[in-house]
């Protein structure tokens, strides 16, 4: 029972994140983007007041390489800016950029509705419940672990 409930789930997150990945890459070409760039642009857009490198890497859950790729891109692009040129610094969304962060709003509107279809508000909850526990359970666990 453990193993199919272990290959069911490594598999079912495995082909989602995939489908993920494909959806924000199709959808960002429209705007000369890759779909690194939806998180960063997504997270800014719902924090007006600006995020630094730092909260966008911990909140896109990605490494601080990836996230100033990402960020430096979308500054060369004129999508983001910041006061100052310090890593520090708040990032903040250009005209452009909330352009941007509004299609990327109504992209993911659209496609978390279609991958739901057929699910009732009440497995929404508990499905979304029980991921964050099993995420923060696998958290926990490797950080007993370092």
């Amino acid at each position: 029972m453990t193993q199919e409930r272990f290959q069911a789930f490594v598999t079912g997150i495995s082909v989602c994140y995939k489908y993920i990945q494909k959806i924000k890459s199709v959808e960002m070409t429209e705007f000369g983007l890759k779909g690194a760039h939806a998180m960063c642009l997504f997270f800014l857009h719902n924090h007006p007041e600006g995020l630094t490198a730092a909260q966008l890497s911990q909140l896109c859950a990605e490494d601080k390489a990836a996230v100033s790729r990402s960020l430096a891109s979308l500054a060369e692009q004129g999508y983001i800016e910041s006061e100052e040129k310090k890593y520090r610094s708040r990032l903040r969304l250009t005209a452009a950029g909330k352009t941007v962060a509004s299609h990327i709003d109504a992209m993911i509107e659209r496609w978390v509705e279609s991958g739901g279809d057929g699910l009732t508000e009440e497995d929404r909850e508990v499905f979304y419940r029980s991921l964050e526990l099993i995420s923060n359970n696998l958290r926990d666990k490797i950080g007993e672990m370092e």
